[in-house]
């Protein structure tokens, strides 16, 4: 080989290195050394188990410290990147974390099946990387989430553990305002939050909640604008978590789980001993108010009637909760979920993120923004939601305001930058139907025009993409979508291409515009097409035209087929003549008489007679003409007009079809019974077929076969004219709409659009057509007649209950008042204890359904009808139950014993019922060989006070208890625990399934059937009418 000098240079790029020092002082052999990032000193670990610290300077080096604790071989050791500490792995299946300064042992990680041999840092970041004889670990030393909250402008954040409020919007640099606790080591800053209160804008509140010293928080209250640095003096406590919950007062979650509510002096003023649920950890939940978490759900209590206003279940358990500024919204965050609610928890979107979700706040629009490790996001209300634009590193948003966003990063400094949302300000306001807005930020926001269009034909607004779009054959694709056809001429004729002409064409035909199908036919020269046109559409003249052209063309088919299409006898008789077919032309001319043609005609068939041919009933045989033919200057289009179907079935509101009816096959349908006139709830006295009784349970299955042994604006009214012009007087209906205005007056008037439009948002309706008879009802019940002079129409006279039609106040006839609603009650009562389930509930629906098309006429019988509400609610799903479960087939015994077992957690009003439903339940369990069930059911009835035909079944419960008693066992395991309390029970009307108390839950906002959350945006199966979970206004019965 070469010389040294050149070996060297082949290995270090450079001449010989140089010994400069010889640390001399382990005993056994060393494994590392490495220097500090920024002081001149040396970390070393040997085989003697001992690190070693060594100080250098120009001229010299020398030992400062050893560090003892590791119990084997000191694999390697490095100093920390960014903190003040050193890092160790050893042989011993530890990794040990050192004070640099203290040069003491402050934390050990442990594993124990492998033995560590490598550790290293980022330098960039807090990241720490060591591998062991299994793979290699990555991990941090501590959390770098920043202690920040934003209100207004002002943001209150944590800075090298003090206190600061920086105005962010005129810079990044704070003032201070107090010091927080020293952390208990150098390796975690031990804060946990830090929180502002919100609720008082004259002071300055703020908590500060450490996670040393097994939880502990500081209290800062001064003045409400602070000039310059300040001192705040904290308060102390120790806690499990903290949270304000009004302007003058605190949460405090206490290590024994009772929750304290304290004053701004840090004094108890009360405490919450046993609050609803097991609590972990406390949030702000609004005024007098607080957030409970309890594993993954959230629980929202009010402090003042201390009951829990409403729950939401977090996959994967909180950690972090954002409100809006207004206080409507509220996020709650956990690694990779995000669930969206309302003030009181009302359920409004959820999503998951593939990536951990570092941060999140709301803009004053009510838009979501988060962000990931690597993007920041949007998430609107409705679901829709979007990128808008990548990271470099994570970043902890703090505040979203005017299209600026402000966040923090991991070196704790304060940044704003501009944001992006012109894509989702469009998609919020194409949802809130703001279209002046959708057209600025679709013409100024730069978005891309393709990802806009699909995103607005998704949502059903292709004629908004209209507005916006240049190039001609998406216009064109566009128009013909959503039945624009002058837009869709406009857009062909700069296209003029065959395809388009085609497509118009047939669109056109579909709409009956009879004008534009004859110009693309022309355009395209589709003579035969033409021709049929003419011929159904019954021009005549054009049709002779179109011979004439035929002529010209000298197309022998088209002038055939336009002389069949005019019955032209001698025009077909000259065709064929030309043609060469003499036969068929002397047929023709002699079986029409055609004097004229017949001479020559016969001269050249050279004497063969076809008078024999000739049928004696033979006739002309001509296209029948059009009753309806356009007149001179008519156009000729078909009208289009908006039915009340039409309007029953328009997409604002989107309509949902019905599902299909089971169909129910009782035993005694052909034995309904009649009407009575028994008094509501009285369980005995329901009459059945001339006026005997119904027998309890005549039909609810055969159960003696067991081996027992033994706001809308208010419109003010017109102020009168008093003036001495003539006017027209206003109508009866105008009349008692002025006074009042609910959908039962809307339908009696006839607008029917306005009272579907109150019940949507009112009911949030989406499914109008099961409404459409009871309009047509309602609507006629108020119409009557009377004759006129002769000669003249009759004149038509609203049927009033109120006034006159001169009077000034008029109330229309009220078709489906309370009492035609509780006599169908009555009636769906009277089935159900005959066990008529399928009867039944259509008799309850329909009912339910009627009840929105009702008016109250005082407080007491608007209460009477939201009793019946309730009432037709838990009847409709106990007959829904009976009919799903009569269905199943007979082996799936455990389905059935359930689906009985959930019919007596219906709330059904008549006690006969509820002992039939538990009877029921008792029989089904007990052939299921679900002894332990059934006893518990036996044992219901038993205790209970069930009236006279109740109580006849109770000696059958006992003799079932007995038995039942013998065997105490269960066959099969159904989600149902006879054991709880049953009536807090509560099943999702969909799916017919317990809801545990962890499931999100959705109400439909009607009938108040509950769900589980997956069925949001669904059609209410129980009264299908009403959309699942929407936000509505809630029923009115009667004027405010």
């Amino acid at each position: 080989g070469g010389p040294p000098s050149q070996a060297s240079g082949d290995v270090f790029g450079t001449s010989d290195a140089v010994v400069k020092y010889v640390l001399e002082g382990h005993e056994r052999g060393v494994n590392w050394a490495a220097f500090h990032p920024t002081l001149p000193l040396v970390i070393s670990g040997a085989d003697d188990r001992l690190i070693k610290l060594w100080r250098m300077n120009d001229s010299k080096a020398w030992e400062v410290d050893t560090l003892r604790g590791h119990f084997n071989n000191v694999s390697c050791v490095m100093f920390h990147p960014k903190k003040d500490l050193i890092i160790s792995n050893s042989e011993d299946r530890t990794i040990r974390v050192w004070d640099a300064t203290k040069r003491t042992c402050i934390h050990t990680f442990r594993r124990e099946n492998d033995r560590f041999w490598i550790v290293t840092g980022n330098r960039n970041s807090n990241l720490l990387a060591v591998g062991h004889d299994a793979g290699m670990v990555v991990f941090k030393l501590d959390c770098e989430r920043p202690m920040a909250m934003a209100n207004g402008s002002s943001l209150y954040v944590v800075q090298d553990r003090d206190v600061q409020v920086v105005d962010v919007d005129k810079g990044s640099t704070g003032k201070q305002l107090a010091a927080c606790r020293r952390a208990s080591n150098s390796m975690t800053h031990g804060m946990k939050s830090l929180q502002f209160n919100t609720l008082n804008q004259t002071e300055t509140n703020i908590l500060v909640y450490y996670s040393q010293d097994d939880g502990c928080y500081d209290l800062f209250v001064g003045p409400g604008k602070v000039a310059g640095d300040a001192h705040l003096s904290p308060m102390q406590g120790s806690a499990k978590a903290v949270a304000f919950t009004a302007r003058n007062r605190f949460a405090v979650l206490q290590h024994s789980g009772s929750i304290g509510i304290y004053n701004m002096q840090n004094e108890l003023s009360k405490k919450i001993d046993n609050p609803p649920v097991a609590v972990d950890y406390i949030y702000p939940g609004g005024n007098n108010r607080l957030l409970l978490k309890s594993e993954e759900k959230i629980v929202m209590y009010d402090l003042t009637a201390r009951k829990a206003i409403d729950d939401v279940a977090i996959p994967g358990g909180v950690r972090y909760v954002s409100w809006s500024p207004n206080g409507q919204y509220v996020a709650f965050m956990s690694k990779h979920n995000v669930v969206l609610a309302g003030k009181n928890l009302e359920y409004h979107h959820s999503f998951h993120e593939n990536i951990r979700i570092k941060s999140g706040c709301w803009d004053e629009n009510g838009v979501f923004i988060y962000s990931t490790l690597s993007h920041v996001k949007y998430c609107l209300l409705n679901g829709d939601s979007g990128i808008i634009h990548s990271l470099q590193s994570p970043v902890y948003i703090v505040r979203v305001h005017k299209q600026f966003l402000h966040f923090i990063d991991r070196e704790q400094t304060v940044n704003k930058m501009r944001l992006n949302s012109n894509e989702y300000l469009f998609k919020l306001s194409l949802h809130t139907r703001q279209f002046n807005d959708v057209k600025l930020y679709i013409t100024n926001g730069r978005l891309c025009g393709n990802a806009v269009i699909g995103y607005l034909k998704q949502k059903g607004f292709p004629e908004v993409a209209l507005h916006f779009v240049e190039d001609q054959q998406t216009r064109f694709n566009l128009a013909l979508e959503y039945g624009h056809i002058e837009e869709a001429m406009t857009a062909a004729q700069e296209l003029d291409e065959p395809t388009s002409w085609n497509r118009l064409g047939l669109e056109a035909l579909r709409q009956g515009n009879q004008q534009i199908v004859e110009m693309v036919y022309q355009k395209t020269k589709n003579f035969d097409a033409l021709s049929f046109l003419y011929l159904i559409t019954g021009n005549v003249m054009k049709l002779k035209k179109m011979l004439k052209i035929a002529e010209m063309r000298n197309d022998v088919m088209s002038r055939f087929n336009n002389a069949m299409l005019l019955g032209n006898i001698e025009e077909r008789v000259k065709i064929m003549a030309e043609m060469g077919q003499i036969p068929l032309a002397a047929l023709t001319a002699k079986a029409h008489n055609l004097t004229e043609f017949i001479p020559k005609l016969e001269e050249q068939l050279q004497d063969n007679d076809i008078a024999a041919h000739i049928s004696r009933s033979a006739r002309l045989l001509s296209p029948p003409v059009p009753l309806c033919r356009p007149t001179a200057g008519d156009s000729g289009n078909w009208p289009l007009l908006r039915s009340v179907k039409a309007i029953f079935e328009k997409t604002t509101f989107e309509n949902v079809p019905l599902p299909p009816e089971p169909s129910f096959e009782d035993a005694m349908d052909d034995a309904a019974p009649e009407e009575t006139d028994n008094i509501w709830g009285a369980d005995d006295a329901i009459g059945g077929p001339s006026g005997e009784p119904v027998i309890a349970g005549a039909d609810w299955g055969d159960m003696d076969d067991l081996d027992l042994g033994p706001d809308v604006p208010v419109e003010e009214a017109p102020k009168e004219d008093k003036g001495q012009t003539v006017s027209m007087g206003d109508s009866v209906q105008s009349k008692w709409l002025r006074a009042r205005k609910l959908p039962a007056d809307l339908i009696a008037a006839g607008e029917f659009e306005e009272a579907l439009g109150l019940l949507k948002r009112r009911l949030g309706l989406i499914n109008a057509e099961a409404l459409e008879p009871f309009f047509k009802e309602a609507y006629w019940a108020t119409c009557s007649s009377l004759p006129s002079v002769p000669q003249a129409g009759s004149l038509l006279w609203p049927l009033l209950t109120e006034g006159n039609p001169k009077a000034r106040d008029v109330a229309p006839v009220l078709l489906f008042s309370s009492k035609v609603i509780i006599d169908k009650v009555k009636e769906a009562q009277k089935l159900t204890t005959a066990g008529k389930f399928g009867e039944a509930l259509t008799w309850f629906r329909s009912a339910l359904q009627i009840i929105p098309l009702s008016a109250a006429a005082d407080a007491a019988e608007e209460k009477s009808l939201l009793e019946v509400i309730e009432w037709c609610r838990e009847y409709v799903n106990f007959t829904r139950l009976e009919v799903a479960r009569k269905q199943l087939p007979l082996t799936d015994v455990a389905r059935n014993v359930e689906m009985s077992s959930y019919l007596t957690c219906c709330k059904v009003q008549s006690k006969t019922h509820q002992c039939l439903a538990l009877n029921l339940a008792m029989f089904t369990s007990y052939k299921g060989n679900n002894f332990v069930t059934a006893a518990s059911f036996a044992k219901r009835m038993i205790q209970g006070s069930w009236g006279e035909q109740g109580n006849a079944m109770v000696p059958k419960a006992k003799q079932v208890l007995a038995m039942c008693e013998k065997n105490a066992s269960d066959a099969h395991n159904i989600n149902f625990d006879h054991k709880g309390n049953v009536e807090s029970y509560k099943f999702c009307a969909g799916s017919f399934t317990l809801l545990a108390a962890t499931d999100a839950a959705v109400t439909c906002p009607y009938c108040g059937s509950i769900y589980l959350a997956s069925y949001k945006g669904k059609l209410c199966d129980t009264c299908q009418l009403s959309e699942i979970g929407a936000n509505t206004l809630g029923i009115q019965l009667r004027p405010l």
